[in-house]
């Protein structure tokens, strides 16, 4: 089976990103803690947390299915398919709440800010529909889909931490 449709390949892999959504996760919150009372008010703002949240949940419970040992590639991509459909939802969600009629931020912000949302959400489902299927690149999505949410979620927490001040 080649390494792309091959969870047990990815181990090392998945157990570092488990371990960085994880500390990244403690960081969001950490500034939100810090700035509740910014934060909370805005609901520009809480819905700004919310996304990177969404985004970390989702690279830890998506490394976290392909941790499991075991488990067939089919089983693994039905998992991911609709982990990404949720997080899909959530993070748009999200991401439409923090931004609409927010005037603090730019047009070219508020298209970043989408793009990164999208590229963070939509990997996990494209792995698990490859999985599925047994072509189109497999886990490699998700590797992407991990890195676009890591930016995203440290895009977010710079916000709730430091721009939050100014």
């Amino acid at each position: 089976m080649p390494a792309a449709y091959s969870p047990a390949a990815w181990s090392t892999f998945f157990s570092a990103e488990v371990g960085a959504s994880a500390a990244l996760a403690g960081f969001v919150f950490v500034a939100v803690s810090i700035n509740l009372s910014k934060i909370v008010p805005q609901k520009l703002l809480v819905a700004r947390a919310a996304k990177a949240i969404v985004a970390l949940t989702g690279v830890l419970l998506a490394a976290t299915f392909c941790l499991i040992p075991g488990q067939h590639p089919w089983v693994l991509g039905a998992e991911l398919t609709m982990l990404g459909g949720i997080l899909w939802v959530a993070a748009t969600g999200s991401y439409r709440a923090a931004a609409k009629e927010n005037p603090f931020i730019t047009m070219r912000q508020r298209v970043l800010q989408s793009i990164l949302t999208q590229c963070s959400a939509i990997p996990f489902p494209a792995a698990g529909i490859s999985l599925l299927f047994g072509w189109g690149g497999g886990l490699y999505w998700v590797a992407a889909g991990t890195v676009f949410a890591f930016l995203a979620a440290l895009a977010d927490g710079w916000v709730l931490l430091i721009e939050i001040l100014r």
